[in-house]
């Protein structure tokens, strides 16, 4: 075991690399969504509780897309980084710039529980809405990202890889809880993050209820959001989640499922050689 674990966190500090996909998924008739309760309504009902009423697939969809963004590192550039690395680093001074511009362009961070209200029953949301969001549990997210968030008044959702909590290079359970407690959002990303699309039999244990009970008791709160490996996803995943008590799934590498908007959130991710313009245009661009 002291030979594997070392081997399967450089495989999977590695893997992340290959955030986008290009396939293309078959789509499911799972209901998941609650069936409607027309005689209740809640302005902002919590996410979790149940009796509320959320609306139909096709008005999820009919609903404009929030901008949703998708960091990986916040350090700079080694001597003779690898290309392929750019596109998942965001120099630091880059990445200041890029909270700055979102501030000083009236953007406010909203939280997954805020997105997920707006989508599910039209919940009013800030002007300019954005969420912020970060994988695979790198040390600086804590370090780097959330100070420079602080400034603004931002709020970020920190997917959590749980192999790497506490290895070199990577959060703490003390720094986890910190984020928490400051309100940011924990969500999870699987135990080592193994692909989503290949799981069977006790994967789907391991790589999601295994990780959701850890960070529950890291932080003392509800782990209700989940990010894809690699941001591929598949129809088996769905209800693989939802019967674990994830209501809400990012994605990065197909349009929207017309029939499961909640589990295929879209993010774009922030690519290293990103100028604020492009990171401007491609915001404006992405979400309809």
């Amino acid at each position: 075991m002291k030979n594997i674990l070392p081997a399967l966190l450089i495989t999977a500090a590695f893997l992340f690399q290959q955030c986008t996909s290009g396939e293309t998924h078959p789509k499911t008739t799972l209901a998941v969504p609650a069936e409607k309760d027309t005689t209740t309504t809640v302005a902002s009902p919590t996410p979790t509780d149940t009796k509320h009423a959320i609306d139909d697939a096709a008005t999820i969809m009919a609903r404009k897309e929030i901008p949703v963004l998708c960091y990986h590192h916040i350090r700079n550039w080694k001597p003779n980084e690898r290309a392929s690395m750019k596109d998942y680093i965001v120099q630091v001074a880059d990445f200041k710039a890029q909270m700055k511009a979102l501030a000083d362009s009236g953007y406010h961070t909203i939280s997954p529980d805020q997105l997920y209200n707006y989508l599910t029953t039209g919940a009013a949301l800030p002007s300019k809405p954005v969420v912020l969001t970060y994988d695979d549990t790198d040390e600086e997210q804590y370090s780097i990202a959330a100070p420079e968030m602080d400034k603004y008044g931002f709020k970020g959702v920190y997917f959590i890889m749980t192999i790497s909590i506490g290895r070199p290079n990577y959060m703490t359970k003390e720094q986890i809880k910190e984020l928490a407690d400051k309100g940011h959002t924990i969500g999870g990303h699987t135990w080592d993050h193994h692909d989503v699309r290949k799981y069977e039999g006790e994967d789907w244990d391991k790589q999601f209820t295994t990780p959701k009970e850890k960070l529950e008791a890291i932080t003392g709160k509800p782990v209700n959001y989940f990010a894809y490996p690699f941001g591929a996803w598949n129809e088996r995943a769905i209800p693989e989640l939802n019967k674990r008590g994830y209501i809400a799934a990012f994605q990065l590498s197909t349009k929207r499922d017309p029939q499961q908007p909640l589990y295929t959130v879209r993010r774009i991710l922030v690519a290293g050689t990103w100028s604020v313009p492009t990171l401007m245009r491609a915001m404006n661009n992405s979400f309809h």
